[in-house]
């Protein structure tokens, strides 16, 4: 029998999601910091002249990216048992988008002009100071949308988290659910805060990329 929506339920499990929520903006923040450093690395590895650098990279982006990422999170959970968790998720996380933003740095450095290359040449600029002073402040401007975007996606992905009993807002909502037979309010109430954070980001990032491409 369907005894209608249960509101006292929304309410006492607020401040539990709440608390979730917490830890999966957090996991969000560090895992996005980690994909965007360790993603520029790969990119800027990707273009090294030796194949003894570039193969092995091309290997292992492919084998993350073919792999799913819940299956990742149980696996580095099984090898890293004494690791605490959110740890391990936020790392999978992190390493997981970084094929992705990889890609995005690169794209984005083959779009400086090839002339910018040129006047470093001539102007006998080292290849670090290259890539510092010229062309990385160009190529990280314009993909700061895309890496919003991939941010954004990660927050969406958090759930995956509770696999490894990551306690974030999804974790708490089942918690909860379990506890107290109450399912419906708890993961709407879920999917209305992912909701209420995601979109209003997504709107940001549009008018960023907008913003940039003129």
């Amino acid at each position: 029998m369907n005894e209608g929506f249960k509101w006292d339920a929304v309410g006492e499990a607020l401040p539990l999601l709440l608390q979730g929520f917490k830890v999966t903006l957090l996991a969000t923040l560090l895992g996005t910091l980690v994909a965007a450093v360790l993603g520029l690395m790969i990119a800027v590895a990707g273009r090294a002249p030796s194949r003894f650098v570039t193969v092995p990279v091309r290997v292992v982006m492919e084998f993350i990216r073919s792999t799913p990422l819940l299956i990742q999170l149980v696996g580095a959970a099984a090898v890293f048992s004494s690791v605490e968790p959110l740890y391990i998720g936020i790392a999978v996380l992190g390493v997981h988008y970084a094929t992705y933003t990889s890609e995005v740095y690169r794209a984005g450095i083959d779009g400086v002009p090839k002339g910018q290359w040129e006047a470093c040449r001539a102007l006998s600029m080292s290849p670090r100071r290259t890539w510092q002073a010229v062309i990385l402040p160009q190529a990280v401007r314009n993909v700061l949308p895309a890496l919003g975007n991939y941010a954004i996606s990660m927050f969406k992905e958090t759930p995956f988290l509770a696999v490894i009993t990551v306690q974030e807002m999804v974790f708490q909502a089942r918690d909860y659910g379990t506890k107290h037979f109450v399912y419906t309010e708890v993961f709407t109430l879920a999917g209305l805060i992912f909701l209420v954070a995601s979109y209003p980001t997504s709107l940001l990032m549009r008018k960023l990329e907008k913003r940039l491409g003129h």
